[in-house]
């Protein structure tokens, strides 16, 4: 039986991909007021960029490990 057959096993497994970090906590807070200011926004930009970045470096991973399609 195929499916028994540890050699053809290990020619079938994936290669492991590499390692991403788990994202920081979140440096915005809510606003103060109504509108927020240039510092609150800043931080949530800040904060949606660096999980931006790890999306994009989660996903490159993926790709190199053979999990998802280039």
């Amino acid at each position: 039986m195929a499916y028994l057959d540890p050699v053809a096993g290990k020619a079938r497994e994936g290669k492991p991909a590499a390692a991403v970090t788990n994202a920081a906590a979140a440096t915005a807070t809510a606003a103060a007021g109504a509108t927020p200011t240039k510092a609150e926004y800043d931080a949530l930009l800040a904060d949606n960029n660096a999980l931006r970045t790890k999306l994009n470096g989660l996903l490159t991973s993926l790709r190199a490990g053979g999990v998802i399609a280039p």
